[in-house]
């Protein structure tokens, strides 16, 4: 079932508001209840209460806010983001919020009608990825760019046939006619789904920007922002804090660059298409299985492009995720005898990673040295 359903979220909503009415209970009201009386409460600067979406944008938020804000996750660990909804729990935590920090660009298909059922009008929303310049979603792909372009050509070779047969048989047989228009209605509405699929409801944009260590730095600057408008006290620290990362992220970009330089190649195949806006920063090409969704099951096609490209340009290793199946990376690797290894969207931290003190420079640094073996092999 679709979140994005009105009826949905409308019972979600108002389920929330049975959950946030529950069990509430003021500072003095819990007071009165311990002592009989109601006394007096002492008062000291309160944390802000911090909701972000998914783990980037956490790890982006607390090395901002440090010690100065309660951050919480709204996408459980270990869970892929991309199909994520919130429950009714989850919304009451937004309602309570001082801030909402999510990334944007689609990647957060419930954002809008969430956040467009809240009664809290001073809840601050943070787009952590506003003011980047967005990819489309098939932008630097190189199989499907080709492959796409001479099917879209084909495709209009193949209208304007349709269109003039349909012209030449208006008159002489109208249930012709309407049965080819209803087929190509058919047609058309099945082709829009599949569409709709390949691009998992991020309106075409590749969301994927946190992936880019550059872009990144923008996205943090936002949130600083977002922190210093519902804690102008505290902007000097929130200023500092954010530099101080930065300052780890901008190291991180140096290291790409430097790594990239003299590869030997410059292209690498990945699980799905996330690394558009790293592959772009970075002068590479990723050439990915699937779409913006790692979810979403390649085509025959697809897979047969994937192959042909591997063999053509030996290939020698093919990438796949943590929180997702590697079933068909490993099916390819087989295909064209390569290794696999992770390439890590970071869209979310297993449970051992997180055991093991990973966080996103960490994870991006064993992108780095992956990316490296990839491109000198």
């Amino acid at each position: 079932m679709k979140f994005s359903k009105k009826a949905t979220l409308g019972l979600l909503f108002s389920l929330t508001l049975i959950v946030a009415g529950c069990g509430q209970k003021s500072a003095s009201d819990a007071n009165t209840a311990s002592t009989g009386t109601s006394v007096p409460v002492e008062t000291e600067t309160a944390k802000l209460n911090v909701q972000v979406s998914f783990y980037p944008m956490y790890e982006f938020t607390k090395n901002v806010a440090g010690d100065l804000a309660d951050v919480h996750t709204l996408v459980p660990a270990g869970t892929e983001p991309h199909d994520w909804e919130p429950t009714p729990q989850d919304i009451a935590s937004i309602e309570e919020a001082d801030v909402l920090v999510y990334n944007g660009a689609g990647m957060e298909s419930w954002i809008d009608q969430v956040t467009g059922s809240l009664s809290n009008a001073s809840l601050i929303q943070v787009e952590a990825s506003k003011g980047i310049n967005l990819l489309e979603g098939g932008e630097h792909e190189h199989h499907h760019g080709e492959s796409e372009a001479t099917e879209h050509d084909h495709d209009h070779d193949h209208a304007n046939e349709a269109t003039t047969e349909a012209h030449d048989h208006d008159h002489a047989d109208e249930a012709t006619a309407e049965e080819h228009d209803h087929d190509h209605d058919a047609e058309a509405e099945a082709e829009a789904e599949a569409e709709a699929g390949h691009d998992h409801d991020h309106g075409g944009l590749d969301p994927h920007v946190w992936l880019s260590p550059a872009l990144a730095v923008k996205e943090v600057r936002n949130i600083e922002a977002g922190l210093a408008q519902a804690a102008p006290e505290h902007a000097e620290q929130f200023k500092q804090n954010a530099d101080a990362y930065i300052a780890q992220l901008e190291s991180l970009d140096q290291d790409f660059k430097a790594a990239v330089t003299d590869s030997k190649r410059k292209d690498f195949i990945t699980q799905h298409a996330a690394f558009g806006y790293l592959a772009k920063e970075y002068g590479l090409q990723q050439v990915p299985i699937a779409g913006l969704s790692p979810e979403q099951e390649p085509s025959a096609a697809q897979m047969a492009s994937v192959i042909d490209f591997a063999k053509e340009h030996q290939v020698k290793m093919i990438f796949f995720e943590t929180l997702v199946s590697s079933k068909v990376s490993e099916t390819i690797a087989s295909e064209v005898g390569a290794k696999t290894a992770v390439l890590n969207p970071i869209e979310g931290l297993t449970e051992e990673e997180i055991a093991a003190g990973m966080d996103y420079i960490s994870v991006m640094r064993q992108n780095l040295e992956a990316l490296k073996l990839a491109l000198n092999e």
